[in-house]
């Protein structure tokens, strides 16, 4: 090792050395039942238990997350959790502690008075932390800036860039865009190290406080399951998540925690306020805020969550039996990350949903096709609007010889039966004695509306105790591994505007375009499969004659 390595690791030691004889935080842990429990302070990188009189208060359930030296550190709840306050006051410890210092971000920061900047201010007189120095713009420990605060969106290129930051806590990370995520994970990195690499006779992991690990801190109370934020740290690991109350790998530390995992909650002044949300307020929607549940639901949106939660095993609840055709459906894609869909349902209970992203068009329609023959199903129907198009032949040639009879559906077509009447089970924009062909834009929308009937007598069924015909209802089996992902879909069809007074939905690519929506193709598998089926619906897929072989202008 070099003279001048070593003189620099000798400081990086004394360093280390004069902050471990100074006295670390302690910090009581206080259960919302039971009171102070214990405390703990951090001696020699370690939590240990001690006598000491703790600085501060965390809950009992954001221990872990005191002790946490994972990469990502994620907790997720509703108001009043403490979780920001933790946040904030976990930071401050490390800074005082151990001298790391803290990058604060969040999707959008017009000013520092949308940052942390003030909760940290709070936490600092409060818990009086000597050695802060409080900014316009940043706090400062001695001479140096140890936390300091950004919006991701608009400063890009300036966080890829950052350095000497050990630590990243992002606020209100439900918001994040995918280019911020994708942005903002490899840009954390250790600290480069002193002298040769360790495999070299360099620095060692031990020997250096430089080496120290790199970390994130999301905060966050989840929006859609089908948010880039949730995608990538709520859905892989939900089932975990809800059976106990947090999910831990060697990379992750995610906690979910609430108002009543919160000791504090009783004097905060915010009982009366989530008394009168659970009184008032949409369940779904109370359940976002205060239980930090997915608000899967959109402003206009055609299908209710609380609906949608209310059919699930509605057969069971209800007592109705499985009776009718078993019915398949498929929804096409081609490479790219959209679903392909396939829907299987036995009368009015949907018994089985998959998807599938890994296949082309062609070879997702031969998936589905042989889904539906195992299943034995009675009959067949794939979206023919879009990639489904060319399918027909395939299809037909799939279901050769079996009993399943096969019927293309293009939702851009104007609505069957159009001169019925429409008769919607409660209420819409269309008012009065119409027919079908002047309530709705065409086939998709007549379908989807008919499914939000089903979906909404069902509810009516369950939870106002109304006798409804069964035929007219839907269950969905509990079964089924994927439901979130298709109530999340289901519940997030806006209706468009239209100029006529039709009732009309946005396009897949519109809702891409205008909603940053992954196209529903679980929901429309759903919306397929439930339509009514007639003879006139059924046509024969007739195949193409074979050209006859000859020179062709392909270039080899």
């Amino acid at each position: 090792m070099q003279a001048a390595d070593k003189c620099e690791l000798l400081a990086l030691l004394e360093e280390k050395e004069r902050r471990l004889k100074s006295k670390s935080t302690v910090v009581g842990i206080v259960s919302p039942d039971k009171g102070h429990l214990y405390s703990l302070s951090n001696e020699s990188g370690d939590w240990q238990k001690t006598t000491r009189k703790p600085d501060l208060y965390i809950a009992e359930k954001l221990e872990k997350a005191l002790r946490c030296d994972k990469r990502y550190l994620v907790l997720i709840g509703g108001r009043g959790s403490t979780k920001s306050v933790f946040g904030a006051d976990d930071c401050l410890i490390d800074a005082k502690d151990n001298g790391k210092k803290t990058y604060f971000l969040r999707e959008f920061q017009s000013s520092i008075k949308n940052s942390v900047h003030s909760l940290l201010k709070d936490e600092i007189k409060r818990l009086n932390f000597p050695g802060f120095e409080v900014e316009k713009t940043s706090i400062k420990r001695g001479e140096e800036d140890v936390f300091q605060f950004a919006g991701i969106a608009r400063n890009v290129d300036s966080i890829k860039s950052s350095h000497g930051f050990s630590r990243y806590s992002i606020e209100e990370a439900q918001f994040l865009s995918q280019d911020s995520l994708d942005a903002l994970t490899p840009t954390a990195r250790n600290k480069p190290k002193v002298g040769l690499p360790a495999k070299f006779g360099g620095v060692t992991e031990e020997e250096s406080e430089d080496f120290d690990g790199v970390s994130f801190m999301f905060i966050a109370n989840p929006q859609s399951r089908e948010d880039p934020f949730s995608k990538r740290f709520i859905v892989p690991y939900e089932d975990e998540i809800a059976k106990h109350g947090y999910y831990e790998d060697d990379l992750h530390l995610i906690i979910k925690i609430n108002y009543d995992d919160n000791p504090w909650f009783d004097e905060s002044g915010l009982e009366q306020e989530r008394q009168w949300a659970y009184e008032n307020l949409h369940r779904a929607y109370y359940d976002h805020i205060w239980l930090g549940e997915y608000n899967d639901s959109i402003e206009n949106s055609l299908i209710d969550p609380e609906w949608f939660d209310a059919c699930i095993d509605a057969h069971k609840k209800l007592g109705f039996e499985l009776r009718g055709a078993l019915i398949a459906s498929h929804d096409a894609s081609d490479l790219g990350g959209d679903s392909k869909s396939y829907v299987l349902r036995h009368g009015s209970v949907i018994l089985d949903i998959q998807e599938n992203t890994e296949l082309n068009v062609n070879d997702g329609a031969r998936w589905a096709t042989g889904l539906a023959n195992q299943h034995r199903a009675d009959y067949f129907t794939w979206d023919a609007d879009g990639m489904g198009v060319a399918l027909g032949e395939q299809i037909a040639k799939d279901f050769e010889g079996k009993k399943t009879t096969i019927m293309a559906f293009k939702g851009s077509e104007t609505p069957d039966n159009p001169d019925a009447m429409y008769r919607p089970a409660l209420s819409s924009p269309v008012q009065g004695q119409v027919k079908t062909k002047d309530a709705v834009r065409n086939k998709r929308a007549q379908y989807y509306c008919e499914l939000r009937d089903r979906i909404y007598l069902t509810y009516r069924a369950i939870v106002h105790n109304e006798w409804q015909d069964p035929e007219k209802l839907i269950s969905f089996s509990s079964d089924i591994m994927i439901l979130p992902k298709v109530r999340a879909e289901l519940c997030r069809i806006p209706v468009k505007p239209n100029g006529n007074g039709l009732i009309e939905l946005y396009t897949k690519q519109e809702m891409r375009t205008k909603f940053k929506f992954m196209s529903p193709n679980l929901g429309d598998g759903v919306m397929m499969n439930m339509r009514y089926i007639s003879h006139k619906s059924v046509k024969p897929v007739m195949p193409r004659p074979l050209k006859p072989m000859g020179r062709t202008n392909a270039r080899h």
